[in-house]
C-alpha cells in the first residue's frame, strides 16, 4: 500500500496531487497551490457578487421607473373615468331636455293640425308657422 507521510486512506492505486495525498477528510494540497486557488476563487466570487449587485441595482431602477409609469397611468385613468362620468351626466341631461322638447313639439304640432282644419284660421296658422320656424331657426343658431 502507498503511504504519503500523513494519515492517508489506503488505496490500491495511489492518488497524488501536488505534494499532498487524499486524506480522510478531503484533499491535502500544497499550501502555495491552495493559496493561489483560494485567491482565484475569491476574485471570481467577488466579481460574481459585484455583477449581481450591479444587476440588482439596474433592476431596482427599472422597477422604480415602472412604478412611476404605473402611478402616472393610474392617475390618468382616474382622470379619464371622472371625465367620462361627467360627460355621461351631461348627455343624460341633454337627452332628458330633448325628450321634453320633443313632447312640446308634438303638442304644438297637434294644435297646428287642429287650427289648420278650420279654414278661417289658416292665415293665422301660417303666420304662426312662419314665426315658429323663425323662432326654431334663431334658437338653433345660438347653439
Amino acid at each position: 500500500m502507498w503511504s504519503c507521510g500523513v494519515k492517508c486512506l489506503n488505496h490500491s492505486i495511489p492518488f497524488w496531487l501536488g505534494d499532498g495525498c487524499l486524506e480522510e477528510g478531503g484533499l491535502k494540497a500544497s499550501s502555495s497551490y491552495s493559496r493561489d486557488i483560494n485567491e482565484h476563487d475569491n476574485d471570481k466570487a467577488i466579481e460574481s457578487l459585484q455583477d449581481r449587485v450591479s444587476f440588482l441595482k439596474r433592476n431596482d431602477k427599472a422597477i422604480e421607473s415602472l412604478q412611476d409609469r404605473v402611478s402616472f397611468l393610474k392617475r390618468l385613468t382616474g382622470d379619464i373615468h371622472e371625465e367620462v362620468e361627467s360627460h355621461n351626466q351631461l348627455l343624460d341631461r341633454v337627452g332628458n331636455k330633448m325628450d321634453g322638447s320633443r313632447g312640446m313639439m308634438m303638442g304644438t304640432m297637434d294644435r297646428f293640425k287642429k287650427v289648420f282644419e278650420k279654414k278661417s284660421a289658416r292665415k293665422t296658422c301660417s303666420l304662426v308657422a312662419y314665426f315658429t320656424v323663425a323662432f326654431v331657426f334663431l334658437l338653433s343658431s345660438k347653439f
